[in-house]
């Protein structure tokens, strides 16, 4: 009877602290909104003050001098091409890993996860040594095959869990029918990966489109920037202006955040549906 009546109290303290969880995390990007329709001398007199005043001139000032649409579709690009990439690739990859079971097979596939273990920090010295001696920087396109070569594993690894449960007998049936290999994994596989390949697609959005470090090392022309990239330049030239900045922020971040509001359902289903499988 005790542990009963002690119940409601864990719960509501439990509630409280969620709460003060999600309001210490959005504590950041609050302050970043409100600052970003705050003139100059508002934000460095009180910057956690409310604005007394909306001014959403810091917006068309920004749009203008970080070139948001230029910078928008570069990042649009790199994103789409590196997404495309590393789906068709890494399903596959792991669909070949697991239906043709042999030792040289498995070895590749635990090298393959051994290297997600490797940080990209450990790799960038000798990364653009080698890649800018080649002269094969500068490019948005060779860019995406980047992202594929640090991508690819970990979307073979959720892949290779997916199809290992697959029933073989469905390929079985089809290759009876008289369908090739190629035919069964593009009319029959993939079409079940459907929910995993969305969740794949999510989280390589969000990873691709908000990445600085990849992009800094191999885009070095103005025109070929991306919007993190568009943003940090900013921020060196006109940093006195803070509210310029930070409304250059949020245009920077809020595609990435109504593409995830719109398919978050699919990240929680693929996680749901990966863990049963």
């Amino acid at each position: 009877m005790k542990q009963r009546s002690h119940r409601p109290g864990v719960k509501v303290a439990i509630a409280i602290l969620g709460f003060a969880l999600v309001a210490l995390y959005l504590f950041p990007f609050a302050m970043v909104l409100v600052n970003s329709v705050k003139p100059r001398l508002a934000i460095v007199a009180d910057p956690l003050a409310l604005p007394a005043k909306a001014d959403f001139s810091n917006y068309v000032n920004a749009f203008r001098l970080m070139r948001f649409p230029r910078a928008f579709w570069n990042s649009l690009g790199v994103c789409v091409s590196s997404v495309v990439l590393i789906v068709v690739f890494s399903s596959l990859w792991a669909y070949y890993l697991v239906r043709w079971k042999n030792l040289i097979n498995r070895i590749v596939f635990f090298v393959l996860i051994a290297s997600m273990i490797v940080p990209f920090q450990a790799l960038m010295i000798p990364f653009v040594s080698i890649y800018g001696g080649l002269g094969l920087l500068n490019s948005k396109w060779l860019l995406s095959v980047f992202y594929l070569g640090f991508g690819c594993a970990l979307a073979t690894f959720m892949y290779h869990g997916f199809i290992k449960s697959i029933p073989l007998e469905l390929e079985e049936a089809a290759m009876i029918d008289g369908a090739t290999k190629p035919m069964i994994f593009i009319k029959i596989i993939f079409p079940m990966l459907t929910t995993m390949t969305s969740t794949i697609c999510i989280l390589d959005v969000l990873w691709v489109w908000n990445d600085f470090l990849l992009p800094s090392l191999v885009l070095v022309s103005e025109e070929k920037r991306t919007l993190p990239l568009s943003t940090f330049y900013f921020f060196g030239k006109y940093t006195s202006n803070y509210g310029t900045a930070m409304a250059a922020l949020v245009l920077s971040i809020l595609p990435v955040i109504i593409f995830y509001l719109a398919m978050q359902r699919k990240i929680l289903q693929g996680v749901v549906d990966g863990a049963i499988k």
